[in-house]
């Protein structure tokens, strides 16, 4: 008898969670609770400008110093990752990030408003190096794209469902918005202090710990950070370049949170069964085809004409953007050696917050000087770049180097691993029907 379309469904979704160690679901479960309560992130513009009255170019400075925040934090959080621990750092920063987003809610003065903004923006990009870090530690390396794919898509969801709902809480109060973010950020800390263990490898010798010297000085990695910031570049250009050239093209505010909503929608819903393709596949041909649909999506832009059409590019870079960001961050993992993910993860975190520096600069540059167009025909050509680059680069990639697993991981990974035997057989007949609810993730409330 035929599995019907439900039970398929139901086996895919079950293949897609099931092998994963019970830790990485509490980080996961830590992620999405974390990016529900983003909120200053998304309406701080809108906060300064609307609600205290202030300049658009003062918001843009605000806005440019908590991404400077991030880009200061990303190098430091690294060292501390492999020095202090990926729990201690977590702890740290989430911490820390709860008592700044609270307090900035009730700044009023415009330059302790900028200089709390730069705080949060230090606090809330060191937890990422240390995330990063945690994840390739706990997950085998097999399952690490799986594992990147997920925790995007909790990224992805959970930004999608505060958007939504801050916009509502900002009609109420903005005080209220900081206030629910600094609760939420804390209740993460909570996870992360009564539920993750420390999953730092073991240390025999102190000369294993690798250095941020010896990080810049590895051409291979320093490489591919180079072309991540190139990549960056170009995703920045949806919510910079995007908005600005369809305002420019007679559209309104609300035309394009339509269109760049089709950017989270489309990620949701389809990030775990594009994962179930591309987990096991070259990363190198993965990231110049994503690359080169990245910036073609955009590329395109400049012929688009209506707002199906804008809607229609955001859909092919999403398409690029679902593929890129579980390849290249399993890609960083592979490349950092086991002593030192917390530098390697953080020097490539720095990637991603200079390019959120470079870009609107860039963006509005080009826009006042020669058009909208030039930028998409820019984004075409950068992705090409990248496609050339990733190609040369990646010509002799390393194989996957063998990890002694510390006891407290490799026990994890044995549970997690015999949870999954015990609840799907390693092969099933076609007609068998599928075992209702997932392998490991319900777990999540039971440990």
């Amino acid at each position: 008898m035929p599995l019907t379309a439900v039970s398929r469904a139901r086996r895919a979704v079950r293949e897609s969670v099931s092998g994963l160690p019970r830790a990485f679901w509490w980080l996961w479960t830590s992620t999405l609770v974390n990016r529900l309560g983003a909120f200053v992130a998304t309406f701080m513009t809108l906060y300064l400008t609307l609600d205290r009255g202030y300049s658009a170019s003062y918001a843009g400075l605000v806005v440019a110093l908590h991404g400077l925040g991030g880009v200061i934090s990303s190098i430091g959080a690294g060292v501390m990752t492999d020095r202090l621990g990926r729990r201690p750092t977590l702890l740290i920063a989430q911490l820390a990030t709860a008592g700044f987003v609270a307090l900035l809610g009730f700044m009023r003065d415009p330059v302790t408003i900028a200089a709390v903004a730069f705080l949060v923006g230090m606090a809330a990009n060191a937890s990422r190096p240390a995330v990063q870090a945690m994840m390739a530690d706990i997950v085998r390396p097999e399952d690490r794209v799986r594992a990147f794919s997920l925790n995007y898509w909790a990224i992805n969801l959970g930004f999608a469902v505060s958007a939504m709902g801050a916009g509502f809480i900002a009609e109420f109060s903005y005080l209220a918005g900081f206030l629910i973010e600094a609760g939420m950020t804390f209740v993460c800390a909570i996870v992360v202090f009564a539920r993750l263990p420390e999953s730092k490898p073991m240390e025999k010798e102190a000369a294993s710990e690798a250095g941020l010297g010896t990080v810049l000085r590895d051409g291979r990695f320093m490489g591919v950070v180079g072309l991540s910031f190139l990549v960056a570049l170009i995703f920045q250009q949806g919510w910079l370049g995007l908005p600005v050239a369809m305002g420019q093209a007679g559209f309104s505010p609300a035309d394009f949170g339509m269109a760049i909503g089709v950017n989270g929608v489309l990620i949701v819903a389809l990030q775990i069964p594009l994962t179930r393709f591309i987990e096991h596949r070259d990363p190198r041909r993965l990231l110049i085809v994503s690359s080169l649909i990245a910036g073609y999506g955009f590329g395109i832009t400049a012929f688009a004409g209506s707002l199906g059409a804008f809607v229609l590019t955001v859909c092919v870079w999403t398409l690029g953007e679902m593929i890129n960001a579980p390849t290249q961050t399993s890609l960083v993992v592979r490349l950092s050696p086991l002593h030192g993910r917390g530098r390697y993860q953080g020097v490539y975190t720095l990637s991603w917050s200079v390019a959120a520096l470079v870009a609107p600069l860039m963006a509005g540059w080009i826009i006042d000087r020669f058009g909208a167009e030039w930028l998409w025909g820019m984004c075409a050509v950068v992705g090409t770049a990248a496609a050339l680059g990733y190609g040369a680069l990646m010509r002799r990639l390393p194989p996957e180097p063998a990890e002694q697993v510390p006891a407290e991981q490799s026990v994890a990974r044995e549970s997690a691993e015999q949870v999954s035997a015990d609840r799907e057989p390693a092969t099933r007949e076609p007609d068998t029907e599928p075992v209702p609810g997932g392998a490991v993730k319900p777990e999540i409330s039971t440990n």
